[in-house]
């Protein structure tokens, strides 16, 4: 097999993504066949070495998936918890590759969340600069402040910044539905608690162009290709 770059080869085993490898690569975690690399346009067979990451020996996945899960409340966005927990890997099937989640959910919020060995992908999806929107649908508790659409569609000052929604729907006497574009930590429940929304569920129920749909909680499907090929123009990855 013909010799290809040091990140392409972590990259391709859903790690992280290219420039991510780089990043491993020059904090000197990356080995092959035992020795340390921190040169980025070195190129190996990835056939013929052996790759190793904080120790951990990769393997390439020549082929990618990409899957969409309704995440139950409770489980935590991790394929592996030490203390035992409910985690991701729970509600999937096992498979050889590795795969890893694309954004997070918070332990007691539910719905989509994207599961995949494509490293790059997973880096573009999560990084803020391509923005893609988040949708998500809200129950809560009592009765809704008045002209709190308005205030949320503005914006709001919290402890790290403006934050604001960049739609508002009031679905139903409980239910709202809110999209946003980023992903800082709790950024939707800062929001509602802000404006004195009493948040009792959070549920996902779009990443960018990919939709839960009908998927029921706890259950996954794979991404068919109209949904691959609009995330990947949205991402702007060249087919």
């Amino acid at each position: 097999m013909a010799e290809m770059r040091l990140n392409k080869i972590i990259a391709d085993a859903g790690i992280t993504s290219r420039r991510g490898a780089d990043e491993l690569i020059m904090d000197g975690r990356v080995t092959v066949d035992g020795h340390q690399v921190r040169e980025l346009g070195a190129k190996f067979d990835p056939e013929k070495v052996k790759v190793e990451v904080d120790g951990e020996t990769i393997t390439r996945s020549l082929s990618k998936t990409y899957l969409v899960l309704h995440k139950p409340r409770g489980v935590l966005s991790t394929m592996f918890d030490p203390e035992g927990r409910p985690s991701l890997a729970d509600f999937i099937d096992l498979r050889t590759e590795r795969l890893f989640h694309v954004g997070r959910l918070d332990k007691d919020s539910e719905g989509l969340i994207l599961l995949t060995n494509d490293g790059d992908l997973t880096f573009r999806a999560t990084h803020p600069s391509f923005g893609l929107e988040k949708t998500y649908i809200i129950e809560f508790d009592g009765k809704l402040p008045t002209g709190v659409d308005k205030v949320l569609l503005k914006g709001i000052e919290l402890e790290d910044g403006m934050g604001r929604v960049l739609s508002f729907k009031h679905l139903s006497p409980q239910w709202i539905e809110v999209t946003i574009h980023e992903g800082r930590y709790h950024i939707i429940r800062r929001l509602m608690e802000a404006v004195g929304v009493d948040v009792l569920r959070l549920i996902r129920t779009k990443f960018g162009p990919i939709s839960l749909g009908e998927t029921l909680e706890g259950r996954w499907r794979d991404l068919n290709s109209n949904e691959l090929i609009s995330l990947q123009n949205a991402l702007d990855i060249k087919l």
